[in-house]
């Protein structure tokens, strides 16, 4: 038997989100500073001078650090209940939605998982990044890509507590699954 409800979507709190965005900085701030300049010239650069070329700048070598980014926000997380991690998988769910965009696409390029991947790389940087590719995605980076964090929390849960966690968003973090960021 199915049961089918009226209830609005749950959204993240402001109070979830900023768990998330202080969660993501204290991680890379445990990593020492190189990582924390990094991130801090990919968002004050102007992409217009990007060399398309550069394989080797801060741009990429940001890459480098993202395990070690992941794994000390596992260890951060690793005291967080089955709802906490649910809060905080809802928080990401949402930031990964709102970003599935196609002039974000257009500068990231990828597949459906591809474009998923760059987009979890955007949210991965942190807030501060994030702001300035959803103000001007020419901000984002090709093929830039951070799959680990797109069901980062979802996975802590399941191994946690035996369970996917049901964020009752009623939206999809899937790639070309927002409709209002895309033109029909």
């Amino acid at each position: 038997m199915t049961v089918t409800t009226d209830a609005p979507p749950t959204m993240p709190t402001s109070a979830d989100e900023a768990r998330l965005w202080s969660l993501i900085e204290s991680a890379w701030a445990e990593l020492g500073p190189e990582p924390l300049a990094l991130r801090r010239s990919l968002v004050e650069r102007d992409p217009a001078d990007d060399d398309d070329d550069e394989d080797d700048g801060p741009s990429y070598a940001i890459g480098d650090w993202l395990a070690p980014f992941l794994d000390r926000l596992g260890h951060l997380s690793a005291e967080l209940t089955g709802p906490e991690l649910t809060d905080l998988d809802r928080v990401v769910e949402r930031k990964l939605h709102d970003i599935d965009r196609e002039d974000i696409h257009e500068v990231t390029d990828g597949s459906d998982d591809g474009f998923l991947y760059c987009r979890g790389f955007i949210v991965a940087l942190g807030r501060a990044y994030y702001e300035a590719v959803r103000a001007d995605p020419a901000m984002a980076l090709p093929d830039a890509e951070c799959e680990s964090l797109c069901y980062f929390f979802a996975h802590l849960h399941n191994e946690r507590f035996g369970s996917w966690p049901e964020t009752g968003s009623g939206i999809s973090r899937e790639s070309f699954g927002n409709p209002a960021g895309w033109s029909a």
